[in-house]
C-alpha cells in the first residue's frame, strides 16, 4: 500500500473549489433518466451523453474527480479516447463505482446490504489497469420514524465498507465509502441525525479495525436531513448545523474531505446547503460534493437527446459546477442563479 500516493489522490480531488460529478448511474438508473426526456437508453446514446460530460468546457476547475459506471469505464469518445485517459488529460481523476447494489438483508425487514465483495479483488486490479484511481462502495440505510435502520443492518453495512475500503487501498485505488442514510419518508431532521450518528460511528469502528488509512480514503455522506415527506421542513441553515455538528462528534480529522451526495435534493438545494456549511467557517475536512443529479437534472432537460442541444447542455453542467464551487468557499447566493 502506497500511503503517500493514496493521500494525493485524495487531496487532488477535493483540491480548493472542486468536488466529484458522479456520473455512475447504472443501466437501470440512466434508463430512468433517459425515459425522463424520452431518450433511449441505448449503448451509444448513454455513451454520447457521458461524452458530452466529459468534454464540457472549464469543468476542471470545479470537478476533480469523475465517478464512472463499468460500462462507461470501458467506453471512448467519437475519436477513440478511453474516457479515463480523456478526464486525466484535462486533470479529473477517473473513478469506478464498485458496489453491484442494495438487496434485502436477510431476515431483517426494512433493511438493505450492498452485494459485490465476491471478486471484488480481481474487478479493483483490472479497473486499476483501466486507468481507474478510486473507487466508490455505496450503503444503502433505509430509515423510518422509529425502527428501521436495525442495529445489525447498520453493522452489516458497516462491515461491507470496511472490506470494501481495505481491499481498495490494498491495491492502491482511494476508496469513497458512501453510507447513504436515504431522504424518503416522513421522519424529521432530528431522526436523520440520530440515525447518521449511529451509522458513522459504527462505519469509522469497522474501518480502523480494518486497518484503512483515514488519510487515504473520502467519505460520500448525506447530509442531515429531513424526509421528503416530512411536514416541517429545515433551512440551509438548520440542515448545516445539524450536519456539522454530528460529522464534527463521529468523522476523524485525518480523513481529507466529505463529499456529500445530494440524496434526492433539487440541484439549487444541494448547492445552498452546501455553501451553508462552508460558510460556518473552516472545518476539519474539506466540505464538498460528489453530486449526480443535482449536477445532471439541468444537463439531461438541455440535451434532450438532440445534438442540437449539446452546447446549451454543457453551458448547463459548466454553470452548475461553478455554483458548486463557490459553495465550496461559501460564496455562493441564490441570486446567481440567473446571473448566468
Amino acid at each position: 500500500m502506497n500511503i503517500l500516493e493514496l493521500k494525493q489522490v485524495a487531496q487532488a480531488i477535493v483540491a480548493k473549489q472542486k468536488g466529484v460529478l458522479a456520473a455512475d448511474e447504472s443501466s437501470p438508473t440512466i434508463k430512468k433518466r433517459f425515459d425522463s426526456i424520452k431518450v433511449e437508453s441505448t449503448e451509444e446514446n448513454r455513451r454520447r451523453y457521458r461524452e458530452i460530460l466529459f468534454t464540457t468546457p472549464d469543468i476542471e476547475r470545479n470537478v476533480g474527480g469523475v465517478i464512472l459506471f463499468d460500462e462507461t469505464l470501458r467506453q471512448s469518445t467519437k475519436e477513440g479516447v478511453p474516457f479515463a485517459q480523456l478526464l486525466s488529460s484535462r486533470g479529473i481523476i477517473p473513478g469506478i463505482k464498485v458496489d453491484k447494489g442494495a438487496k434485502a438483508l436477510a431476515m431483517h425487514p426494512g433493511d438493505k446490504v450492498a452485494e459485490g465483495l465476491d471478486g471484488l479483488r480481481e474487478r479493483l486490479a483490472e479497473y486499476k489497469q483501466l486507468g481507474a484511481k478510486f473507487a466508490k462502495w455505496r450503503a444503502v440505510i433505509e430509515i423510518d420514524e422509529h425502527k428501521i435502520p436495525s442495529n445489525y443492518g447498520i453493522r452489516a453495512n458497516a462491515h461491507a465498507l470496511a472490506r470494501y475500503a481495505a481491499l481498495c487501498q490494498e491495491v492502491d485505488l482511494v476508496p469513497i465509502v458512501e453510507p447513504e442514510v436515504l431522504m424518503d419518508g416522513a421522519h424529521g431532521i432530528e431522526r436523520c441525525e440520530a440515525v447518521t450518528s449511529r451509522v458513522l460511528e459504527a462505519v469509522f469502528a469497522e474501518l480502523d479495525a480494518h486497518g484503512v488509512v483515514f488519510e487515504g480514503m473520502l467519505l460520500k455522506p448525506n447530509m442531515v436531513i429531513p424526509g421528503k415527506k416530512c411536514e416541517r421542513q429545515a433551512f440551509a441553515q438548520e440542515i448545516a448545523e445539524a450536519t456539522m455538528r454530528c460529522f464534527y462528534r463521529y468523522v476523524p480529522a485525518a480523513v481529507p474531505g466529505i463529499v456529500f451526495l445530494s440524496g434526492g435534493q433539487s440541484d439549487v438545494e444541494a448547492t445552498e446547503n452546501l455553501n451553508a456549511m462552508n460558510a460556518m467557517g473552516k472545518h476539519p475536512w474539506e466540505v464538498s460534493f460528489s453530486y449526480g443529479r443535482a449536477l445532471q437534472a439541468p444537463v439531461l432537460a438541455a440535451w434532450k437527446g438532440q445534438e442540437s442541444n449539446v452546447a446549451a447542455a454543457q453551458q448547463a453542467l459548466m454553470q452548475r459546477c461553478k455554483l458548486n464551487g463557490l459553495a465550496r468557499d461559501g460564496k455562493y447566493s441564490r441570486g446567481m442563479e440567473t446571473a448566468g
